[in-house]
């Protein structure tokens, strides 16, 4: 089994930043990619960032240029920088993974942080 500790949500103004981070641990032999996502009250929950075991990065639209993400394979560990924050930031932000257990790929989410911005 896997489990996700995400850390680093909060409350910041519009304008600040915060760094999220996702440590992963358990039966893992690899993890081919780690990620955020984000669901706002009403909405589907959409991508937020992503990055693979080859350092290729994915970001959703609306956060490009403000956010970043990166990994620490060797801590199976993935940071969200988020910079110039905005209150369309504020939702509940989801740690996922791909990893790779025994011979299955299976994915996994975290229990989720909130992130909140003031105006």
């Amino acid at each position: 089994q896997v489990q996700l500790v995400e850390s680093g949500g909060g409350l910041v103004q519009a304008g600040g930043s915060l760094r999220l981070s996702c440590a992963a641990s358990g039966s893992i032999i690899r993890i081919n990619y780690m990620g955020w996502y984000r669901q706002a009250p009403g909405k589907q929950r959409e991508l937020v960032a992503s990055i693979n075991s080859g350092g290729s990065t994915k970001f959703g639209d609306s956060v490009k240029g403000r956010f970043t993400i990166s990994r620490d394979s060797a801590k199976n560990t993935v940071h969200l920088q988020m910079n110039s924050l905005e209150p369309d930031d504020t939702a509940v932000y989801y740690c996922n993974i791909g990893a790779l257990l025994s011979s299955m790929l299976s994915e996994f989410w975290g229990q989720g942080t909130q992130v909140t911005v003031s105006s």
